[in-house]
C-alpha cells in the first residue's frame, strides 16, 4: 500500500511540476499606501478611502482603455461596488492607478480587477480595508 501511495505522490508531482501552476501569473495586481516614482508601504490591509492599485508585467499589457473594478464582499458572495475607468498607453509594462473615484469608504474584503475594455481580466487581487 505504501507504494501505491508514493507512486501516487511521483505522478502528482510530476504532472504539477510540468503543467507550470503558479500561484499568480503575471500581470500582478497589488496595492500600496503611496506612489512617488515608485510603490511604498505594499501591502493587502489598508484604511478606507482611496486606494493606490499598482500592475507590474514582464511584457506589455497591451491595452489602453482599461477598467479598475471593485466588488466587495457581502458574507456569501461578491458585489459590484465601483467601476473607475483610465487610458493608458497599450506599452506599458508597469504603471498604477490612483484618482479621487477610485475609493472605498466601506470597511470589508474587495476584489480589484483589472479589466480591458471588453471587459476580459488583466489582473486581480485581493484587498481588506478597514476603519480607521
Amino acid at each position: 500500500m505504501n507504494k501505491i501511495k508514493l507512486l501516487f505522490v511521483i505522478v502528482l508531482s510530476l504532472i504539477v511540476i510540468n503543467s507550470g501552476i503558479k500561484a499568480q501569473n503575471e500581470p500582478i495586481l497589488y496595492f500600496c499606501s503611496k506612489f512617488d516614482k515608485t510603490e511604498s508601504g505594499i501591502g493587502d490591509r489598508f484604511y478606507t478611502g482611496p486606494l493606490i492599485v499598482v500592475v507590474r508585467c514582464d511584457r506589455e499589457l497591451g491595452a489602453s482603455k482599461i477598467i479598475i473594478q471593485l466588488e466587495k464582499y457581502n458574507g456569501t458572495d461578491f458585489e459590484i461596488y465601483k467601476t473607475v475607468k483610465f487610458t493608458i498607453k497599450p506599452t506599458m509594462k508597469y504603471t498604477w492607478f490612483e484618482s479621487y473615484e477610485l475609493r472605498a469608504d466601506d470597511p470589508g474584503i474587495y476584489r480589484c480587477f483589472l479589466l480591458d475594455e471588453n471587459k476580459n481580466t488583466i489582473a486581480s487581487g485581493l484587498v481588506e480595508l478597514i476603519k480607521q
